[in-house]
């Protein structure tokens, strides 16, 4: 069982992560919206447990599906909306599009479209950390086509050496884009990877909720400890396209049913059940209204000045 205060908490972040996704699918065929959109809706569950015992000195890595991660840690709605809006008002000055959130102050620091590309800037993160001493944590977020990635191993041998307090955290949809994981993996075990190296693993039901906070805590435990790093694998689905804000079906790589089985088993709905119903109305409100003023500030941020295009970039 979880607490009530701590479900309350944990279905506050899932339902800003669903209802602020929704809201981008209702806006995205105005055509504001000029970045691609990874959507994470269905893989709410692991970001919001996870982000529950992490502070704002705890730092966060994220991948092209990035929303979820940063909308878990408080990352700011109105800079998130700006953001996809490409207005100056953005997380990234309206230069980075929804895969390159940022916010520093909550600890999110940053999302790379790069597939595994955030990994090893966890794990400097973390030896930042052991080195001077602070108490904090990294986090690495990947999918299973990132578990492919040879940095990952590299990675995960230079955590374990050095016992750093990172954690790495793979959501496992069980497609790179359309191809299933059984047809690029000959061991799809992804929680076993960092056994060679001394990394402890686990794997996670993403739609189990209590699983999935007791193994996020067991986690952030082992790496505030000092027990060195972790590699937790959860088992989710992506509702929508690979990117976009359609349904995919007619691609053919999958079944509806198949959603559908993952959705007759949404997390939010089983925090529902759980929650008094006061608590449920009162959260949903405050959620919507947060958005209803997101997509106002939104609105109102202007688009940046030609002037600037060359300020804020590497190259």
């Amino acid at each position: 069982m979880i607490a009530e205060k701590n479900l309350t908490e944990l279905y506050r972040r899932m339902l800003r992560i669903r209802r602020v996704e929704e809201a981008i699918v209702a806006h995205y065929p105005k055509q504001q919206m000029r970045c691609p959109v990874h959507l994470s809706i269905g893989q709410e569950a692991a970001p919001a447990a996870l982000s529950l015992d992490l502070t704002d000195a705890d730092r966060v890595y994220s991948s092209h599906r990035c929303h979820a991660h940063y909308l878990a840690k408080l990352g700011a709605t109105n800079k998130m909306i700006a953001e996809l809006l490409g207005k100056t008002g953005g997380c990234s000055k309206g230069k980075g599009g929804s895969m390159h959130l940022v916010d520093v102050e909550r600890g999110m620091m940053g999302s790379s479209a790069l597939v595994s590309g955030s990994i090893p800037l966890a794990v400097g993160s973390a030896f930042s950390f052991k080195l001077s001493g602070e108490k904090s944590l990294a986090v690495a977020y990947f999918g299973d086509g990132g578990s492919e990635e040879g940095i990952l191993y590299e990675c995960l041998n230079f955590a374990a050496l050095k016992k750093l307090p990172v954690i790495f955290a793979c959501e496992n949809n069980n497609y790179a884009t359309y191809s299933p994981q059984k047809a690029r993996q000959s061991d799809c075990e992804i929680f076993k990877r960092g056994e060679a190296f001394g990394v402890p693993g686990l794997r996670v039901d993403g739609y189990d909720l209590p699983a999935v906070l007791s193994a996020s805590r067991t986690a952030v435990e082992r790496a505030r400890s000092g027990g060195g790093p972790t590699l937790l694998e959860f088992t989710t689905c992506r509702w929508f396209d690979h990117v976009g804000p359609s349904e995919d079906f007619e691609v053919g790589y999958r079944t509806q049913a198949e959603v559908e089985a993952w959705k007759a088993r949404c997390p939010l709905a089983w925090a529902e059940s759980q929650l008094p119903s006061e608590t449920v109305t009162s959260v949903e409100a405050e959620i919507l209204k947060e958005i209803e003023a997101a997509f106002t500030y939104g609105d109102c941020s202007p688009l940046p000045a030609l002037s600037e295009m060359f300020e804020d970039i590497y190259a």
